[in-house]
């Protein structure tokens, strides 16, 4: 449950927003809209939840509040749970003049009107006091007059804890984002009756050690061990001789010599003279492995006496008796406030997005961050670019990550030093298990890829080089039931060795290869269960594009580039399709060179893109360029080069230039017989396109028999019932519902789906497809009671396959809202032509010949309600009224 939900009127967002992060700052917990309901949440159930689920409903008080629409039922719900104010459910603050009137009259507020900031603040945090009384005691009022008293500084608290310690002084310049694990780590530590025992474990450089010692420090502050507090270093020297001269410096113990030093340990907890809970805190726990490490300790640690509480630091998993306390790296919020700490927050708010970029690069990882910070303060006239511009160059080896200075908690040299010390302890099938993970992105990673890669290796072998060499180290994490990731510099680390491996070359090539076979496997139009599948590895098949592009071998170059502008493209996610096209193109060139079969295929690839897109005049020159590379690499026939036709061709007929499309079609159609024979797919292919053509021309005598054939043709070649023998079905029916051959056409559609559906399954985007086609049968029948189930079954395969924001949903929509119009359900139709045109604008652009026929069929229904005096049924949506504005002004 959040402590704070806050209620507002968006004039005072500004407010809002100052109010929640004061509140924040202090630790406590705010739900506020502009920062927590995200694209794609549903806005009424997230304010209904928030309202509902905060300990107290903060009202941001202004006239504006009080006049709100919206307003109202937020601070209703807190007030009818609390109406007495018993609880303090409700918490108002005045932040511009205004009387409340009503229920809201006798609440007393919090006035920030004409306060400054610090005392705007000041006010805020003394309301959530329990009670208003001040931190000193008032001074007697009989004394001196008022104008003359002087505030005397707060005191000493006389019970001042007096506990034994040898902490050793912070390096910290300031303790950030750790509050919640200072929390639960004293949960932890006070859970059982007997000796408790408990590791903070995480990589190195992120803070165990200085969370230790803040803990300690808190507690030593709060006497929560009267008994004492012993600070020992694990590698500094013997464990017991630590003890040893603790006990003698700090509890004056005389300690015999003539016994060994485990005794010695020993016989110190048993005479530990001062009463009370004694924590010992053993920092720097390591060994070669886990087994090692704790037996180093173990002679040493005190009696099972619950008076003993012990908390390690370390790399390591201990084994389960000792209850590990595992940190991760701190928050971005938490990361840039270490940074501010330590450079000042007006240099760090002068390049924020850069410093957020830098905090990002270091993985959040205060060793890092913290050097970074120092090594900026060194050099006050570096801008924070230029230090992001010196860490890409030089990664892990930059200065700023290998200068530690001496008053640091952190003892390590540099970044690279605190991962070494692992690494020294690791055998060679586990640094060659970290080789292999380096390569990766920085993404879960499924382990199943690296059992089926390792082909040769006992996955029980694998597993236990994984978990006991990696995980318990500290140097590798799960992320998931069945996934791992590195942190972002530790894969720096694990990189930086590989360079110096005798077998990286193979290794990255073999990536390389493993990644070019998964991107063969992505369809061409992916449904949304392929993609929810391949998601988790669109990250690794980017990285070998990228950072390992060297190593693809020549004739699989293109297919990374190819795979991820199928996986966005199929999503119609076009703004993400068109770079990958385009370094496929570039990384094709700098190979190969202008000409080269595999340049020509990625032109092929980026022009289909700008046709999809409506682009026609990007998308011709490169289906130009490519189809003349094809007839100069391979000769005026070839496959190829009939296809490169086919994709001018089918260019020319999208922008309607027929005669210019007609010879392309039928000099592919002659070549594809000529190379292939008269029967063969990609000639019912061209047979169906020329087809098309005709189709669109009006030219129905000549577009059927060139139907008749290619269907036939597919039957032959693939069998009766195929997926491309369904689409020659569609097609041939499509014909003869042009020319209004209903009856002719109605059993092939049927046909069709049929098939589809037991080809594909009954939630396939093909099956959406032929309900379409069927539908739209129905439509121009004027049967619309048999259209519109259709219709809206088609639709809904699309939204569960392709999502509500692809562009063949899109069509769905308006299709439906044509239906609607003609049905005269003016608000239905209104909908979904909204719908229809958010996508196509969203995805396609505004010049995109969808968005023009959307659009028609959008100004004819707003031209219908208008005429049929019913404008009030239509919406105040600003395309609905920008359609009516034209209307008014025709």
């Amino acid at each position: 449950m959040k402590n704070f939900f806050i209620s507002y009127n968006r004039a005072d967002q500004t407010w809002a927003e100052w109010i929640a992060w004061v509140l924040e700052e202090q630790g406590y917990t705010a739900v506020i809209d502009v920062w927590d309901f995200r694209p794609g949440s549903n806005f009424a159930l997230a304010m209904q939840e928030a309202a509902a689920g905060a300990q107290v409903t903060v009202m941001v008080l202004s006239e504006h509040y009080l006049q709100g629409l919206y307003t109202q039922p937020e601070w209703a719900a807190a007030f009818a749970q609390d109406p007495t104010g018993a609880e303090r459910r409700l918490l108002p603050i005045r932040v511009g003049e205004c009387q409340p009137t009503g229920l809201l009259r006798p609440q007393i507020y919090v006035d920030l009107v004409g306060q400054s900031e610090a005392e705007a603040e000041r006010l805020l945090l003394n309301a959530l006091k329990e009670r208003g009384k001040p931190d000193l005691r008032p001074s007697f009022p009989g004394g001196t007059p008022t104008a003359e008293r002087v505030t005397p500084q707060k005191g000493t608290f006389p019970g001042k804890s007096s506990c034994v310690n040898n902490l050793p002084r912070s390096g910290a310049v300031a303790f950030v984002g750790r509050d919640e694990d200072l929390k639960q780590l004293h949960e932890q530590l006070q859970q059982t009756e007997r000796l408790a025992i408990t590791a903070i474990r995480g990589m190195g450089g992120i803070g165990k050690t200085e969370l230790a010692l803040q803990y300690a420090k808190a507690q030593l502050k709060a006497n929560t061990y009267p008994g004492g507090i012993c600070w020992l270093s694990a590698k500094e020297q013997n464990l017991g001789t630590e003890i040893v001269n603790f006990a003698t410096d700090q509890l004056q113990l005389a300690v015999p010599t003539d016994i060994d030093l485990g005794r010695q340990a020993q016989l110190c907890w048993r005479q530990w003279p001062t009463a009370g809970e004694v924590l010992v805190v053993i920092d720097d726990v390591s060994g070669r492995d886990d087994i090692a490490a704790y037996r180093t300790i173990q002679p040493y640690l005190p009696p099972d006496q619950s008076r003993f509480t012990v908390l390690l630091t370390t790399r390591l998993h201990l084994g389960a008796s000792i209850r590990s306390f595992e940190i991760k790296v701190l928050s971005e919020a938490a990361a840039l406030a270490l940074l501010a700490s330590l450079i000042g927050a007006e240099r760090l708010d002068a390049e924020r997005e850069i410093a957020a970029a830098l905090c990002e690069w270091l993985g959040y990882l205060p060793l890092g961050l913290e050097l970074v910070g120092r090594f900026l303060q060194r050099k006050p006239t570096w801008t924070l670019a230029q230090l992001q511009a010196r860490l890409e160059a030089e990664r892990l080896a930059a200065r700023a990550l290998g200068q530690a200075r001496p008053d640091m908690t952190a003892d390590h040299e540099s970044v690279a030093a605190a991962f070494e010390l692992s690494w020294q302890d690791l055998d060679a099938p586990v640094q060659a298990l970290a080789y292999r993970l380096s390569l990766f992105a920085l993404a879960p990673i499924p382990w199943g890829w690296l059992v089926e890669w390792a082909d040769n290796t006992d996955p029980d072998d694998l597993e236990d080089w994984r978990d006991e060499g990696l995980i318990n180290r500290s140097l590798l994490n799960w992320v998931g039931s069945d996934t791992v990731q590195l942190h972002q510099l530790i894969r720096e680390f694990f990189r930086h060795k590989l360079e110096g491996w005798a077998e990286a070359e193979g290794l990255k090539r073999d990536y390389c290869q493993r990644m070019v076979s998964l991107a063969e496997q992505i369809p061409q139009t992916p449904t949304r269960d392929q993609i929810l599948a391949l998601t988790p590895a669109i990250p690794h098949l980017a990285e070998a594009a990228t950072t390992w592009q060297a190593w693809l071998a020549d004739d699989s170059l293109d297919w990374p580039f190819i795979g991820l502008g199928r996986f966005y493209e199929g999503q119609g996610d076009y703004g993400q399709t068109e770079p990958w096209y385009q370094d496929g193109l570039a990384a094709t060139r700098d190979r190969f060179g202008e000409t080269h079969p595999a340049v020509a295929t990625s032109l092929n690839n980026l022009a289909a893109l700008y046709q999809s897109q409506g682009r026609y005049e990007a998308a011709e020159p490169l289906y130009q360029e490519a189809l003349a590379m094809m007839k100069a690499l391979l000769g005026e026939a070839h496959p190829l080069v009939a296809t490169s036709l086919n994709n001018l061709a089918g260019l020319y007929e999208s922008q309607g230039r027929y005669e210019a499309a007609e010879p392309l079609y039928q000099e592919a159609l002659a070549m594809m017989k000529a190379l292939l024979g008269e029967t063969h797919p990609s000639v019912a292919t061209s047979l169906n396109n020329l087809a098309g053509l005709y189709e669109s021309q009006g030219r129905y005598e000549a577009a059927e028999p060139l139907y008749q054939e290619a269907l036939a043709m597919m039957k032959a070649l693939l069998g009766e019932a195929h997926p491309s023998v369904a689409t020659s079905l569609n097609n041939l029916a499509g014909l003869y519902r042009s020319q209004g051959r209903y009856e002719a056409a109605e059993p092939l559609y049927q046909e069709a789906l049929a098939m589809m559906k037991a080809l594909l399954g009954e939630a396939h985007p093909s099956v959406a497809t032929s309900l379409n086609n069927l539908a739209g049968l129905y439509r121009s029948q004027g049967r619309y009671e048999a259209a519109e189930p259709l219709y809206l079954q088609a639709m809904q395969i699309d939204v569960a396959a392709l999502g509500e924001d692809h562009p063949d949903t899109a069509i769905d929509f308006a299709n439906l809202a044509g239906l609607f119009t003609t049905l005269d359900r003016y608000t239905d139709a209104e909908g979904f032509y909204i719908m229809a045109l958010s996508v196509f604008v969203q995805k396609l652009g505004e010049d995109h010949p969808y968005i023009q026929a959307t659009w028609q069929g959008f100004f004819g229904l707003v031209a219908k309600v208008v005429e049929a005096g019913q404008s009030d049924l239509l919406s105040d949506h600003p395309l609905t009224q920008s359609l009516l504005q034209q209307l008014q002004q025709s």
